[in-house]
Parts: structure tokens; sequence; C-alpha cells
């Protein structure tokens, strides 16, 4: 199964390294990134392949949220055909 890995927040040395630390840590791998910063503004979108993962994937939810707030962003995780669906035209 495929998911979406979404950061929004302010720049900061680290953001990718500590996201990309909880999904190593939980045998998720990164298929694709894209980041982009503007201004001050950090945007990241990532593919992440979830079968080989340790943990349910309300768990990996769970992670990166409480990640997200330790750092001062909003990281969100959702099922890649949920994300496709709603951003479909």
């Amino acid at each position: 199964m495929k998911a979406i890995v979404t950061v929004i927040g302010k720049d900061r040395i680290g953001i990718i390294a500590q996201v990309s630390d909880i999904l190593a840590k939980n045998m998720v791998n990164i298929l694709d990134i894209s980041q982009t910063i503007l201004q001050e503004n950090f945007t990241m979108i990532m593919l992440v392949d979830l079968s080989k993962m340790k943990i349910s994937f309300s768990e990996l939810s769970k992670k990166l949220d409480e990640k997200g707030k330790t750092l001062g962003l909003q990281i969100k995780v959702q099922r890649d055909e949920i994300f496709k669906a709603m951003h479909q035209v």
C-alpha cells in the first residue's frame, strides 16, 4: 500500500531528517519526495510505500502528528487512494 505524507510549516534545520527517521524506523520506504521553501515556509510531499511497515497506519499517523507538534509543523499521512480521490477534478 502507498501513502502520501505532507509536511507544512516554518522552515528549520532537520525537518526532512526527523520525518525520514520516523519512516525508516517503522520500515516505511520513501518512493518520491518533493520539497519547497517559500520565503520562511517549508512544504514537503512524500510518496511512501507502507507494505513492510511494522506498525498500524493509525500508529504511524499518530507518531507523525506528535513529531509535527514538537516541531511546530503540520504532518499528515493519507492513503494514496484517498489522497487521489480528494484531489481529483
